[in-house]
């Protein structure tokens, strides 16, 4: 299925209060964490259906993502937030995602600190074939010059 680069569903200040930290201080309590998530997808079958079933339902992954950073109980963001990306990318039909996780309370002197990653699904059995095959062609046009 093609996937373009302009379509994107995203998370805005999602708060969750979750552990997270390397100090014993930080394991005993909950902080907040600010995070906001971009998913690429393809959302032209919702946006000629406007049937829910056909969007990338932006609550569930408010849930999930709250969820998981509460289980996960991580002590690095980096940690928290590749783990974050990799069960999105799995759960969820969107070819990559940009998430940042803030720790508001962290430093005083500052409004936030965090970390950003993005990721990107992996390329599905028909692309690898498809680009298998390209290569192929290409190697054979090569032998044959």
């Amino acid at each position: 299925m093609f996937h373009t680069e302009s379509d994107v569903v995203f998370v805005k200040g999602l708060t969750v209060e979750a552990v997270i930290g390397v100090y014993a201080w930080e394991r005993a309590i909950t902080q907040p964490l600010l995070i906001d998530i971009t998913l690429e997808t393809d959302i032209s079958k919702a946006a000629v259906s406007d049937d829910v079933h056909d969007a990338l339902n932006y609550k569930a992954v408010c849930d999930d993502v709250s969820e998981w950073c509460k289980a996960i109980k991580a002590q690095l963001l980096e940690h928290l937030a590749g783990q974050i990306a990799d069960k999105l990318l799995e759960k969820y039909d969107c070819q990559k995602i940009t998430l940042s996780i803030a720790k508001p309370t962290a430093i005083a002197q500052a409004d936030a600190v965090g970390v950003q990653i993005t990721r990107y699904a992996p390329a599905s059995t028909d692309e690898l074939a498809t680009k298998e095959d390209a290569k192929e062609v290409n190697v054979s046009q090569a032998d044959d010059a």
